[in-house]
């Protein structure tokens, strides 16, 4: 500490230590911490006035169903009956020839 009557950049002065970047850093987290409060407030308000999720999901997926996919061809059965043969059970389980190892 200095001594009475002498003055630096911390703000001494006559005796009396006073550290004014110490109190602008609390000063600084006080209203970081007012700001942060004021926005999770108004986000709280914001979900109190929402729909719950359940009706606001269910009104997205009738949106969704209700439209073709634009990316997906629209087709009336299998285009090539063949595929159908590897996403098809075996006729016979005795027959099936497939052997796990």
């Amino acid at each position: 500490m200095m001594e009475a009557g002498s003055s630096n950049s911390s703000g001494q002065l006559s005796g009396r230590v006073v550290d004014t970047r110490g109190k602008h850093r609390i000063h600084a987290e006080l209203k970081r911490l007012e700001q942060e409060a004021r926005f999770l407030e108004e986000e709280l308000e914001q979900l109190e006035k929402m729909d719950t999720a359940s009706a606001s999901c269910k009104e997205f997926l009738d949106s969704v169903e209700s439209k073709p996919d634009p990316l997906l061809p629209e087709t009336i059965g299998p285009v090539n009956a063949t595929w159908d043969q590897w996403f098809e059970g075996p006729p016979e389980a005795k027959g099936c020839g497939c052997f796990i190892l």
